[in-house]
């Protein structure tokens, strides 16, 4: 898995320079930039004072509120000190999301008020990629960036975006800037980061789509596991997740999550939705932990963190899981939890309704 990191920010940036210096000689504060409502020198600045922020946001820690600094241009700088600038800016970032560890996280307010150094990463590049193609249209520059960034950034940042054919075109779609065959025209649109849900002794995770895939595929997601690599449950989950997101059901919000202990950074398990609630607002959870992990409350602790995240929310009023009668190790988590077991008029209905398959326990809490 290629994730995303400095090095994508650096081949953005690159891109765009060489796309936008060959219309150096232009005006560009006399040329509106495509469809956005600034012109092209304004348009550039934005993005050099989005990949400032977002470095001195990863770099600084920042935790309620963007660091509260802002970048001015000397008065005269034409376009082609404003390409300086966006290297310099761009080379900024890819330090910072570089020097970045694989936990930290600092403020962006979408959607769940924090990033972490690929989000930051994704962030950046999107805003080169899709900012370098609103001002090539405006000077009327051709401009289509590596099929390789798209896909990072669709995979990373919109997992609530069905992929398409190509990622270059999926992503125009996606943010307003042009159409896909069979979908409806895109007015209102946000990137979604990842949602972390803490815990005493571990981070819950959520998978992008990126790493999904890549679980799916035998790798590590980009996670260091404790024992080398991950329970197959937990690449199972992976892998029921890439389907929701390429069939265009995936409700990020509803996924699955890695146990990555906050000691040493080590991933340990994997907990997660089975689906999104139905419609009484009930929804499954299944967890899993690598064998040197078992025995240590982790699970009991994961499940009690996803259980109460769940039921704080208005759609969600029943969590229910599934265990083999002879797991009793699973069942006294879920009793530790505060599940009970269903009754079998309960059981049979979960059968006949929803596929419960026979042999299987049912354990409901319901707040």
């Amino acid at each position: 898995m290629r994730a995303m990191s400095g090095d994508q920010v650096t081949e953005a940036v690159r891109g765009c320079v060489t796309t936008l210096r060959a219309a150096v000689d232009q005006d560009w504060t006399a040329v509106r930039a495509g469809g956005v409502e600034w012109d092209c020198h304004a348009t550039a600045l934005h993005v050099a004072e989005c990949l400032l922020a977002y470095a001195g946001n990863i770099a600084g820690h920042a935790r309620d509120a963007y660091v509260p600094f802002e970048m001015r241009l000397k008065d005269g700088t034409g376009s082609d000190g404003l390409l300086h600038v966006l290297e310099t800016t761009g080379a900024l970032l890819a330090a910072a999301v570089n020097a970045a560890a694989p936990g930290d996280r600092a403020f962006h307010p979408y959607p769940f008020r924090s990033a972490d150094r690929e989000g930051f990463a994704a962030m950046g590049v999107a805003e080169v990629l899709l900012h370098t193609h609103d001002m090539a249209q405006g000077l009327g520059l051709a401009y289509t960036p590596a099929e390789s960034l798209a896909d990072a950034v669709l995979t990373s940042i919109f997992p609530h975006v069905q992929p398409g054919p190509d990622a270059w075109p999926t992503l125009l779609w996606a943010t307003g800037r042009g159409e896909l065959a069979g979908r409806p025209k895109v007015d209102d649109w946000r990137w979604h980061n990842n949602l972390v849900i803490p815990a005493e002794r571990l981070t819950l995770t959520g998978l992008r789509p990126a790493a999904a895939r890549d679980l799916r595929l035998g790798g590590d997601g980009g996670f260091s596991w404790l024992g080398g690599a991950p329970y197959e449950g937990t690449r199972e989950a992976a892998g029921f997740m890439v389907k929701g997101y390429e069939a265009g059901v995936h409700r990020p919000d509803f996924g699955v999550f890695t146990l990555v202990r906050a000691e040493d950074g080590l991933a340990v398990g994997g907990i997660g939705f089975h689906g999104t609630p139905d419609a009484e607002g009930r929804v499954e959870i299944g967890y899993d932990l690598v064998p040197d992990a078992r025995g240590q409350g982790y699970a009991t602790e994961a499940l009690r963190a996803l259980t109460a995240w769940a039921l704080a929310r208005d759609d969600v009023h029943t969590v229910v899981a599934t265990v083999e009668a002879e797991n009793t190790p699973s069942e006294r988590v879920l009793a530790r939890v505060g599940f009970h077991r269903a009754g079998t008029e309960q059981e049979e209905a979960a059968r006949e309704e929803h596929g419960m398959a026979s042999g299987l326990r049912l354990y409901v809490h319901t707040g």
